[in-house]
């Protein structure tokens, strides 16, 4: 399937395999490859949230299973106790007789989806752990219905010292019950897996409250919102789409976005996001963005997407993967050979059993499930700490990062500067160059220069139209403005345009000392003035350096400022080295210079015109502000823009290979041991045999296991 065609199923809900995400379907249903229950693609439909009906079918089979199993354990074991009490009460015919009555329920009707799943394997070409039980628990099945209906066909190697022919129903009966019991557990456990994007999607409130053109106010569904409503937020409630604040001022608690527990004042123009909860005042939003669009379903969409994904360590896990069955049904005929010809009496009978234990505990699915459980819960817990990863691959990147290369403003920064001072040479007055300034830098997307257009509006200035309108990257700009040439920007730009700038660089230079960014100015070719603006650091950032450092990582400012100012900013902060003065195509010759020279390389930054040395870094981190998220260019987005979110995430990063090894290491090591003491190696030893019981137990916990080790990652504290 396309990629196209993938996004459109998935917006209509699809069915994926939580083991091959590839598998995309539009109903529910196993899995071709590993026969596994599919999981409903969680996206922002409501009845995405409904229970899983392969689970309530699993449970109520298990049920049944152990309803008919328990009196089987009893007419087969019961012997067992002083006295053989089944023998006193009845003869061998009739219990046979009753135990077939009580296993063929199990056998035929709860064990049924395993039958099922292990044809279509063989049909699809695609052995995998139902191929293996279907084949277990039918062979000792109909071993036991010829054994209790026909016992005279049987050759003197199936008999016993008396003569007779021994049955298995029981252990047909309890393997079946005992993985129903595993499948059960897994599906519980797999439904916890996707607990965060559950949460998510519970976040968003079904209705919102239209304010109409009349002031009347009305709950209407959310899906009827369109952009531009206005939408009544009263206290407690749920904001219902992104959008902006168009009157009141209240306190809004993000922590469902950003994982920061303190509420946040929200007065008007302010951005707001749906899903968010309104503390105690009212207020009225224009609805911005709806649906699809908004940050919810964003994030909802990414953590869904990274769960799909697959990691590259599970390359060498589907290469195994794909010889473990043949291989696993080889060791059982190849038991089944050996017991047969140098086994005890009835040589057959132990044949027969111990090929049917290396069936049933061997588990391809513990090594499927190893990578991508541990996946899609570190994803989940990466969206609560507002960390998104956008696929597998970042997650394992991560841990080996060794330098961390920061822009300036806005990642170490503010990013919402503000104009400090203002000096000017030859006769104009500060306001008259503001305006002129001010008027061309309207024209600019820069932090620097809506500092200055916002320093001209607070200072009630009326600004002018530029013509002519060129933009220099990581320099300046140039254009006409009243038939004036005016051109802001660096030292550089100015030295470009042959503008002499020796009058201001003495006041050039005392403010960058001051960790001010200074912008020059030129009028028709002279220099006029100098602009210094201050982009405060962040709060966070310092505690997050140092965090950062101490998990041994190298920390590199690279910004397009000057030296000085770099300086100004890095004092104090635990960076390695400062690079200044860069352009954007320096920042990417710098990062190819760091790889080359063996350095795993992480790049935060704004992710606007950074998209170049993000998508180049072996992992690109945007820092979100906001709404306005470069989810697109990065490997990793900060919903909160500041830095702790980078420790956060390489920890969690850290943690989560460190559990994919541990559950890969329980799975290979499971099968590795399991498999030959089914087949009876240690026999000689020591006389230990598996029965088929035991290792359908182990085989359902083995599962299990790496599933509960992977939700142990929900736990850890970032």
């Amino acid at each position: 399937k396309s990629h196209h065609e993938l996004h459109n199923a998935d917006a209509d809900g699809a069915y994926t395999c939580p083991m091959h995400p590839d598998v995309l379907q539009k109903h529910s249903g196993s899995c071709p490859k590993c026969g596994m229950a599919l999981e409903k693609h969680l996206t922002s439909a409501p009845e995405a949230l409904e229970e899983n009906a392969e689970y309530r079918s699993m449970l109520m089979r298990f049920k049944i299973s152990v309803l008919f199993a328990l009196p089987l354990l009893i007419l087969s074991m019961g012997d067992m106790l002083p006295g053989a009490p089944i023998s006193r009460v009845m003869s061998v015919q009739v219990r046979l007789l009753l135990e077939l009555l009580f296993a063929t329920p199990i056998c035929l009707w709860s064990a049924w989806p395993f039958y099922k799943k292990a044809v279509d394997s063989l049909k699809n070409r695609s052995p995998n752990m139902f191929t293996l039980i279907g084949l277990g628990v039918t062979v000792s099945y109909l071993y036991s219905v010829v054994a209790t209906l026909a016992p005279g066909i049987f050759p003197s190697g199936f008999r016993g010292s008396s003569g007779e022919v021994s049955v298995y129903f029981e252990a047909a009966g309890v393997i079946v019950t005992l993985i129903l019991l595993g499948q059960v557990l897994e599906l519980r456990a797999r439904t916890r897996a996707g607990g965060a994007i559950r949460k998510l999607l519970e976040l968003a409130p079904g209705t919102a409250r239209k304010v109409s053109a009349d002031g009347a106010e009305v709950d209407i569904p959310i899906e009827d919102v369109v952009v531009g409503d206005l939408l009544r937020i009263r206290p407690g409630d749920k904001v219902p789409v992104d959008g902006t604040i168009h009157s009141g001022s209240s306190f809004i608690d993000e922590s469902m976005i950003t994982g920061e527990a303190v509420p946040v004042r929200k007065s008007i123009g302010s951005s707001i996001v749906g899903g968010t909860v309104n503390g105690s005042g009212s207020l009225v939003m224009v609805a911005e963005k709806i649906g699809s669009d908004t940050l919810l379903a964003r994030i909802v969409e990414m953590v869904a997407a990274a769960q799909r994904s697959r990691a590259p360590i599970q390359r060498l896990v589907d290469v195994v993967s794909g010889y473990f069955v043949p291989i696993v049904i080889l060791i059982s005929v190849i038991t089944f050979i050996v017991w047969a010809l140098v086994g005890p009496e009835p040589s057959l009978v132990y044949a027969l059993i111990n090929s049917v234990a290396v069936l049933i505990i061997a588990c391809p699915c513990a090594l499927g499930l190893a990578t991508p459980m541990a996946i899609m819960v570190a994803s989940g817990k990466g969206a609560e700490v507002g960390v998104l990863f956008r696929n597998a691959e970042a997650i394992e990147t991560l841990q080996d990062v060794s330098t961390l290369v920061v822009d300036k403003t806005g990642t170490l920064t503010e990013g919402r500067p503000k104009l400090i001072t203002v000096k000017t040479v030859k006769g104009y007055s500060k306001n008259e160059l503001l305006t002129v300034v001010a008027s061309l830098e309207r024209g600019s997307e820069h932090p620097l220069g809506e500092a200055i257009v916002s320093g001209a509006e607070k200072a009630n200035l009326s600004l002018s139209d530029a013509s002519e309108f060129e933009s220099v990257t990581g320099m300046g700009i140039t254009g006409k403005i009243s038939n004036h040439q005016v051109s802001v920007g660096n030292s550089m730009f100015m030295k470009s345009l042959g503008v002499e700038i020796t009058p201001l660089e003495p006041e050039r230079d005392e403010l960058s000392r001051k960790g001010y960014t200074v912008v020059l100015a030129a009028v028709d070719g002279e220099l006029a003035g100098l602009f210094a603006v201050a982009d405060p650091v962040k709060k966070t950032t310092a505690e997050a350096l140092k965090i950062i450092r101490g998990q041994g990582i190298k920390i590199i400012m690279l910004t397009g400022d000057n030296e000085s100012t770099a300086l100004a900013v890095a004092e104090g902060l635990e960076i390695d080295e400062v690079i200044a003065g860069v352009l954007p195509e320096g920042k990417v010759r710098i990062i190819e210079k760091l790889q080359a020279a063996g350095e795993v390389v992480a790049m935060a930054g704004d992710g606007v015109n950074d998209a170049p040395v993000l998508a180049l870094a072996q992992v690109g981190i945007a820092m979100g502000t906001g709404t306005d998220i470069a989810m697109e260019s990065a490997d990793v987005t900060l919903i909160k823009g500041d830095l702790t979110g980078i420790s956060r995430a390489i920890l969690l990063s850290r943690y989560t290979m460190r559990n994919i090894k541990q559950n890969l290491l329980f799975a290979f090591g499971y099968n590795a041991i399991g498999v030959p003491v089914a087949a009876g190696v240690l026999f000689p030893l020591t006389g230990l045999l598996l029965s088929p019981v035991i290792a359908a137990a182990a085989m359902s916990f083995s599962s299990v296991s790496v599933i509960s080790n992977s939700l142990r990652l929900r736990l850890k504290k970032l």
